[in-house]
């Protein structure tokens, strides 16, 4: 089978085809026969890699959701670059799915998209209309982002602007459900930055946006969380981040997703898949339905569609040992039994959420006044309607904990006034990898960046995160 000719996606009304299973069922199905869902971060502007990609992906794994990754011209607006690229040839680092016509967007998903085997678009827009109207088009129904999240972390299109664009967004989105399907929308706000942010806050932001895309009429919503650099604490955060969802969303089929570690990643194959390891037993122990992984490759390049399959494998593979190896889950709570979301996680989360919520009705407005007052502060990050007045370090625990919360509404800080120097902020960014990598010898410098890697930020694969 070869693709069809390219060409530019025409400006023509929303055509929404039939969908062969929500994707909040398809987790909700594989999570009741304790079968943890795993998920590639993967795109490519080729339309027949991309194709080969989801095919591969498909069978790597019993519980797999395919990913279509954004390019970043896409991610931006920027159509009329983006088809430059394909027309001069030049790859771009996802699929650009606004640039292509219908028809060669449909036959990468012919056959490929099914009921055991839901796609999921992951584009990182403050912008997304002209996407979630593509895929749409597509009958395609899941997307992930947020108001904030895709916001602060990924340029300086202004906060106003970027909630204006995910309610519009969330409201057509929900405007789906009257064809019958249910559209399912993922939070991205519990991975701001990827790393060295403090967990309460982490996931207060994925709860809020969860509300945000529940009062715009959305009833399928997953709420994120990145692993961080303490295990112990990371359970804590998936459990104040599930009563949190159980809090807000009663009346909504939702799923907690995690992703694994987004920041520096080890540089040996030993320390990269044992960290991944990590974060499928970390999923496991704490309910999370979905797991987004990370591949050998992902300090030093692009991963390659093999790579990315063996991460799949993986993972399940390591979920699959640690549910047999902690035996059946319980049928009754023993009285005394202490319920593992009443934690210092849940408290500073619930306490910023509340906050938020208390400064306006409207959501969206709540938001704006609450980065506009500092009641949420994302440390270390640039975006000029980010307050930047806390800061966060990793203390004698591995634990992440504030040095400064500037306005935000949490108490006395422990640390308070401890500021990292140049060299312990390379440190605190480099803890996970350190640590994973301890088999390393320290004779063994760092390998250099492939080309592919040096290539400008435009250029570059959307799974390198974006760092503080």
């Amino acid at each position: 089978m070869t693709p069809p000719v390219l060409a530019a996606a025409p400006e023509s009304r929303t055509t929404v085809h039939r969908r062969p299973l929500s994707f909040g069922r398809f987790v909700a199905e594989a999570q009741d026969r304790g079968t943890l869902v795993v998920q590639p971060r993967m795109g490519f502007s080729d339309p027949a890699l991309m194709r080969a990609g989801l095919l591969a992906t498909k069978g790597a794994a019993d519980a797999v959701v395919g990913t279509m990754t954004i390019d970043s011209y896409t991610r931006v607006s920027d159509e009329a670059s983006a088809v430059r690229a394909l027309n001069s040839g030049v790859p771009l680092n996802g699929f650009p799915i606004t640039s292509y016509s219908p028809h060669t967007s449909r036959w990468v998903l012919d056959g490929v998209r099914d009921a055991g085997f839901p796609v999921q678009i992951r584009h990182g827009s403050a912008r997304p209309q002209r996407i979630v109207t593509a895929l749409a088009r597509l009958g395609l129904d899941a997307t992930e982002g947020g108001p904030v999240s895709y916001c602060l972390p990924y340029g300086r299109t202004p906060l106003l602007d970027s909630v204006r664009n995910w309610q519009e967004s969330c409201e057509f989105l929900a405007g789906l459900r009257a064809t019958g399907a249910e559209p399912h929308l993922e939070t991205f706000g519990g991975c701001m930055l990827g790393q060295l942010c403090p967990p309460g806050l982490l996931v207060a932001i994925s709860a809020l946006e969860a509300l945000f895309f529940h009062r715009a009429g959305l009833r399928s919503i997953s709420l994120s969380y990145a692993q961080q650099t303490n295990a112990a604490q990371d359970r804590d955060a998936v459990h104040a981040l599930r009563r949190l969802a159980g809090e807000f969303l009663p009346d909504t089929d939702w799923h907690i997703v995690l992703y694994t570690y987004m920041g520096l990643y080890p540089q040996t194959r030993r320390g990269s898949l044992d960290l991944l390891e990590r974060s499928a037993e970390l999923a496991v122990e704490t309910g999370a339905a979905r797991l987004i992984v990370k591949t050998a490759a992902e300090a030093h390049r692009i991963p390659t569609v093999p790579e990315n399959v063996e991460a799949l494998r993986v993972a399940a593979r390591a979920a699959s040992r640690h549910r047999a190896a902690a035996g059946p889950r319980p049928t009754s709570v023993p009285v005394a039994h202490t319920d593992p979301a009443d934690n210092a996680v849940y408290a500073e989360a619930r306490a910023l959420v509340d906050a938020v919520l208390d400064l306006d009705d409207d959501l969206g407005q709540a938001l704006l006044k609450a980065f506009a007052r500092g009641y949420l502060d994302v440390p270390f990050c640039l975006h000029p309607d980010n307050a930047g007045r806390s800061r966060s370090l990793i203390d004698g625990s591995g634990r992440l904990a504030w040095s400064e919360i500037g306005a935000m509404p949490l108490g006395p800080v422990r640390d308070r006034g401890r500021r990292l120097t140049a060299a312990g902020l390379f440190d605190a960014l480099s803890f996970v990898q350190r640590r994973h990598d301890r088999t390393l010898p320290p004779s063994v410098s760092r390998p250099p960046l492939p080309s592919a890697a040096r290539r400008p930020a435009a250029h570059r694969q959307h799974t390198q995160e974006v760092a503080p």
